[in-house]
């Protein structure tokens, strides 16, 4: 938590903003620095994330990108991958969105898919909320990764690599 607490008002920005494209959440984290430790950091984070409106959201989304698939996964997954984004997508209007957390590498495919194809029976609003969960989960993974990368001797919540 030194390094975080310590860096510079311009470090801590990028470092925000690439666990979470919201320039409200990223200012609302980094002012009540300094921070005691990774869980009250991660409640701040959460608490920030919990407050952002639908347009703050849409801003957050608008930076994210698919999830990779590894590079051994076969290309009728990939085509299968595409053919369901492009339904949520027509469907909502935004890029799909989900936390692998804790999700075993070999299964992320099948979790993205059964993801996708669940939420595409929600209605428009039942889904922003599931997108907002899902980015602020997000955006917690990505800031302890980021502690981790750092230099930080932050234990990890969830032991899983960055994912969507």
């Amino acid at each position: 938590m030194e390094h975080f607490n310590a860096a510079s008002a311009e470090a801590l920005e990028q470092t925000l903003l690439s666990c979470l494209r919201s320039p409200r959440w990223s200012r609302r984290v980094a002012e009540h620095r300094p921070y005691p430790d990774l869980d009250s950091l991660l409640a701040a984070a959460d608490e920030a994330a919990y407050d952002l409106t639908w347009p703050d959201l849409t801003e957050a989304l608008a930076a994210e990108s698919l999830p990779t698939l590894p590079p051994d996964t076969y290309s009728a997954a990939h085509t299968a991958l595409s053919a369901a984004h492009a339904a949520y997508e027509a469907r909502f209007g935004h890029v799909f969105v989900i936390c692998l957390e804790g999700v075993p590498q070999g299964e992320c495919l099948d979790h993205i898919l059964e993801g996708i194809r669940s939420r595409l029976t929600n209605d428009p609003e039942e889904e922003r909320t599931v997108v907002a969960d899902e980015l602020r989960r997000l955006a917690r993974q990505r800031l302890v990764h980021a502690l981790r990368g750092a230099g930080n001797c932050a234990t990890s919540h969830d032991g899983a690599a960055p994912g969507r």
